[in-house]
């Protein structure tokens, strides 16, 4: 799946790509690149993080990806402003505050199961049809390392990823050979995600964890920033990926080796 069109008639077209989420930190970095590569891109988010994070040059359509009717809606907006979608990247997702699960109130619980698992049900449902009318088509789902490696204290959000990996490879089962459906499983990276969310908070909240001191743990020897995430995306996103489906790449630095 080559992302640039040449001016060969024999080239395949721009690829259509809608970047749910994508005024977060990881979200802008991998809309920037696909307008470096030629791709058509447009952004879904929520209303405050496109009001606060606008990427210049690109279409964006507001969505609430925790209600099925909006992203209907949204997706559909995009399909035609694209005339068509090739390519769906999720970047939808938030933390709570760190907690055990057992005192995870059932309130926060259902929250980031929803704004989290089932925002993901969600798109990938209102965008396979598109998908599935592209013959070029993949859906990347961005999940997280907290679903495969328990640590204490992330409560319901380490689930919620859980379920999203799983939910990808259920996808890409039902949905082969026409759609590839695989995930990127980052670590901590440090961007708003960290500080409150990107839409959900004024971004100037506390760290949940210190990305300095978090560095020291990290093989690698530093915290992930937002364009050590958009490499692995945008390979799954081409045609070097293309024989892959079902698989979640974990991206941290070395701290999980599954």
């Amino acid at each position: 799946m080559n992302p640039l069109h040449d001016g060969d008639p024999s080239s395949p077209a721009p690829l259509k790509l809608v970047l749910a989420g994508g005024c977060g930190g990881i979200g802008r970095a991998v809309a920037l690149e696909a307008q470096r590569l030629g791709m058509d891109v447009v952004i879904l988010d929520l209303p405050a993080s496109i009001e606060r994070h606008h990427v210049a040059g690109l279409p964006h359509f507001a969505l609430d990806a925790k209600d099925p009717d909006s992203v209907e809606r949204a997706m559909a907006e995009a399909a035609k402003q694209l005339g068509g979608i090739d390519a769906c990247v999720n970047l939808i997702g938030f933390m709570a505050a760190p907690q055990s699960l057992a005192s995870t109130s059932i309130g926060t619980w259902q929250d980031v199961i929803h704004g989290n698992l089932d925002a993901a049900f969600y798109l990938s449902r209102s965008a396979l049809p598109y998908l599935h009318q592209s013959g070029r088509a993949c859906l990347v789902h961005i999940a997280s390392g907290l679903g495969a490696w328990a640590r204490p204290n992330f409560g319901a959000y380490g689930p919620a990823k859980a379920g999203i990996m799983l939910l990808t490879r259920q996808l890409a089962l039902e949905n082969a050979p026409t759609v590839r459906v695989n995930a990127v499983a980052p670590g901590a990276v440090d961007t708003a995600f960290l500080r409150g969310g990107t839409g959900r908070s004024d971004e100037q909240a506390v760290p949940s964890l210190d990305p300095s001191s978090y560095g020291q743990f990290v093989p690698l020897g530093r915290i992930a920033e937002s364009k050590d995430i958009v490499g692995p995306v945008m390979f799954l996103l081409s045609d070097a990926a293309s024989y892959m489906t079902g698989q979640t790449l974990h991206v941290n630095g070395g701290t999980y080796m599954p």
